[in-house]
């Protein structure tokens, strides 16, 4: 079938039309392939903890030698439990906690366990605390709720005998309430049905988007299981996946929802109108579905492979979404015909028509004043980015948790038994030359010199004798530091030992020195991460410019584009900042302290933010973009592309604003800071951002929107999944002004479309 012009639709045209057509077909290939996945992921699919390693530090380079030189205690992933008398010393509590360390050290995956009375520095002072030191062969958090009931049943005799027993990282992670995560995404999805009720006006068409993208969720987190059995993700990446599935789900089906509604009141045919939807509004999503994966995949730039995976976990499930709004979504348009509108709650409305509606009202009025607009929305950014200048990156530890948390109760009886350091210690490993090696006084000379050495230097509480490790090859000691892991002071001290002391120790001597150990490792994680932050921003900004420059041919609306991301982003750190740094409204998050920003949030806010404002940017210009080609009129242009789109953008943005804010229901601080600052730079993007700046700006500039030079557009690909008969109809008789580019398909060169704008009735 052709169209009207006499050429063949586009595939993406033919696609949509075809699945429309053959409705239950593909519904059902959905459905199987849920089922599939689910089968799969329940038998084969694998778990999800955090570990991470960072080659070519000094922090790794000690953890290697430690494991090379078989040093006590080393290899695995290791967590306390701790126990606390209220009644007497520990010492008269043998037996239990004899018979508790045998349990535990019969249990699966387990490596050893430390019997605390007979394990030096594990029993507090006063002796009512101690921890039994658990090594495991992997990270605990992903065994699963069935070993935390043999954990349990391990430590029932220290129960028994009326002592206290809480479970430290990562073995806490494992007793954390998992819940929180499905009420959450229960809440974001009512809140989606309340505004698509409201919004579209009936239930037909309310579901429709919703039953689209909580299908492409499933299937994207079945996926996710799957590809986890191979790669290793962190704990929060199903939860991140599941926000950036369902919230990107339900906006692509709207989209395509809303602009097929507006093909049937034109009296389309519904297949007809479907591939029309597709092969129009499916290639903003397309666009849009490309550039949030390819945003997110710039997170490799970081160099860490923690960060790269969280990225992976969510553009998976975001392109899964896409696949399914192009596929299910025409499906189900199939299915429902001219019904969409069956089981109305209001008089259902779709896309404006006339120029007296509120959104063509705006327009005008932005239109009347662009500079009020522009420079009072920047300011507005820019206030609420004032509390980014004192943003401080560190790692947010187990103190920040909910009371209730076992992990954070744990954390609380080592800081008031040991000290605050004691959750936070620094392991120095120095690897001695082969004189040292040899002559046990000249070891014993610099073990004593380096304790002297490392207890001197301020905020140290306390540093154990180094010990040689069984073959004589290093010297291992343990700092602990007078605060707590997530001060400004540990951190200042890990950079003062690994800087300055150690060189100044070892100097002369022909020995080298590391610090080690988990706290090290989060430090040095949240250094290289804030040295390389400058590098992800660099190439998310620099794909995501050539991406809009590609498909919309447009110098200045790609460097707006990014231009004002880069002021909307600012704008949800400050808040952020504000919030869990500054402390401002924490406690009403369940935050009972201040904390720093969890080093690599920032990093995936960017990501994320850079990658949804742009899906944003895509439909709103997209639909700018076909009424200029159609028209050559640039205010009338602005004006039509955003009375077309504010209505689904602003449903859009409440929707994903609530699936994002639900997660603060979540016990994780870190994602806690992930949904407010996801929720809070949604809600600035579609409001401050497409509403007033966008506009502004696009006013100002005029016709020159639309300019791009001509070997420019020579070098740049053409980005067209629908070929040349999916192009918009130019009205005969226009034609570029003088100098400008003709922006028409074809004009300009043999094989594609110009650079600017057609003339022509150009009320700015």
């Amino acid at each position: 079938m052709k169209s009207e012009s006499g050429e063949r639709p586009g595939l993406l045209h033919r696609t949509g039309r075809w699945c429309a057509r053959h409705a239950w077909r593909t519904v059902a290939a959905w459905v199987l392939l849920l089922v599939a996945v689910g089968v799969a992921d329940a038998r084969w699919g694998g778990t999800y903890a955090d570990s991470f390693s960072l080659p070519g530090t000094g922090t790794q380079t000690g953890t290697d030698l430690l494991k090379a030189h078989g040093s006590a205690g080393v290899g695995g992933i290791t967590a306390p439990v701790v126990i606390r008398s209220d009644d007497g010393a520990l010492t008269d509590h043998r037996a239990a906690i004899a018979s508790a360390v045998t349990a535990l050290g019969r249990l699966p995956h387990v490596l050893a366990v430390a019997d605390p009375l007979a394990t030096p520095g594990a029993v507090s002072a006063d002796g009512g605390t101690a921890l039994i030191t658990v090594r495991f062969d992997a990270g605990p958090a992903g065994f699963g709720s069935s070993y935390l009931t043999g954990v349990d049943a391990a430590v029932r005799p220290l129960r028994e005998d009326r002592l206290t027993v809480e479970y430290g990282d990562p073995l806490g992670q494992l007793a954390a309430p998992k819940a929180a995560d499905r009420a959450s995404e229960a809440i974001g999805v009512g809140v989606a049905v309340l505004v698509l009720l409201v919004g579209f006006g009936s239930v037909a068409a309310a579901g429709l988007p919703l039953l689209t993208a909580v299908l492409g969720l499933a299937v994207g987190l079945g996926g996710l299981g799957l590809l986890a059995a191979h790669v290793d993700f962190a704990r929060a990446a199903p939860t991140l996946a599941a926000m950036m599935g369902l919230g990107v789900g339900v906006d692509y089906a709207l989209f395509l929802t809303t602009r097929h509604r507006a093909l049937l009141r034109e009296g389309a045919d519904p297949a007809e109108a479907a591939g029309r939807t597709v092969a129009t509004s499916g290639r903003a999503v397309l666009v849009a579905a490309a550039t949030v994966a390819m945003a997110l995949a710039g997170l490799y730039a970081s160099g860490v492979a923690f960060i790269g995976t969280l990225g992976v976990a969510a553009g998976l499930t975001v392109l899964v979404a896409a696949a399914a709004s192009l596929t299910l979504t025409p499906a189900l348009l199939g299915l429902l015909g001219r019904r969409i509108d069956r089981l109305r709650v209001r008089t259902p409305v779709a896309e404006p028509t006339g120029d007296g509606d509120l959104w063509h009202r705006w327009a005008g009025t932005v239109g009347r004043r662009p500079w009020l607009f522009l420079i009072g929305g920047l300011l507005l950014l820019g206030v609420l980015s004032v509390p980014l200048a004192g943003l401080r990156l560190g790692h947010v530890d187990a103190g920040a948790q909910p009371a209730t948390a076992t992990d954070r109760r744990a954390y609380d009886l080592v800081r008031a038994g040991f000290g605050p350091g004691a959750n936070g210690p620094l392991t120095v490993v120095v690897q001695l030359d082969s004189r040292q090696v040899a002559d046990q006084r000249l070891r014993a000379g610099l073990a004593d010199s380096l304790r002297r050495d490392l207890a001197a230097v301020p905020d140290v509480a306390s540093v154990t004798a180094p010990a040689p490790s069984p073959d004589q090859d290093l010297l291992v000691a343990t700092v602990t530091p007078a605060g707590g892991p997530q001060e400004r002071s540990t951190a200042e001290l890990f950079h003062t030992l690994q800087r300055d002391t150690l060189q100044r120790a070892l100097a002369g001597t022909g020995a080298t020195g590391y610090v080690t150990g988990a706290t090290a490792a989060g430090l040095t994680f949240t250094d290289r991460l804030a040295d390389r932050l400058p590098v992800v921003v660099g190439v998310v900004v620099a794909a995501a410019f050539l991406l809009l420059l590609t498909v919309f041919r447009s110098l200045l609306v790609a460097v707006k584009a990014a231009v004002l991301n880069l002021f909307s982003i600012g704008a949800a750190y400050g808040v952020v900042v504000a919030v869990f740094q500054w402390g401002w409204g924490g406690p009403l998050l369940g935050v009972g302290e201040r904390v720093p920003v969890e080093s690599y949030v920032p990093m995936m806010m960017f990501a994320i933010v850079f990658g949804l404002s742009m899906d944003y940017e895509v439909f709103l210009l997209s639909r700018i973009r076909e009424i200029w080609l159609h028209r050559g009129d640039n205010h009338l242009a602005v004006a039509g592309g955003l009375a077309a789109t504010a209505r689904v953008i602003t449903c859009a943005a409440m929707i994903m604003t609530s699936v994002f804010l639900a997660f603060l229901l979540s016990p994780d601080v870190v994602v806690k800071m992930l949904a407010l600052g996801l929720g809070v730079s949604v809600v600035i993007d579609a409001t401050v951002v497409r509403l007033l700046l966008v506009p502004a700006t696009m006013y100002l500039f005029g016709r020159a929107n639309w300019w791009l030079p001509r070997w420019l557009d020579a070098v740049l690909p053409h980005l067209d999944p629908e070929g040349p008969g999916s192009r918009v109809p130019q009205p005969p008789g226009r034609g570029a002004p003088d100098g400008v580019p003709d922006a028409r398909p074809g004009a300009g060169r043999a094989d594609g479309p110009g650079a600017a704008a057609p003339a022509g009735g150009d009320r700015r």
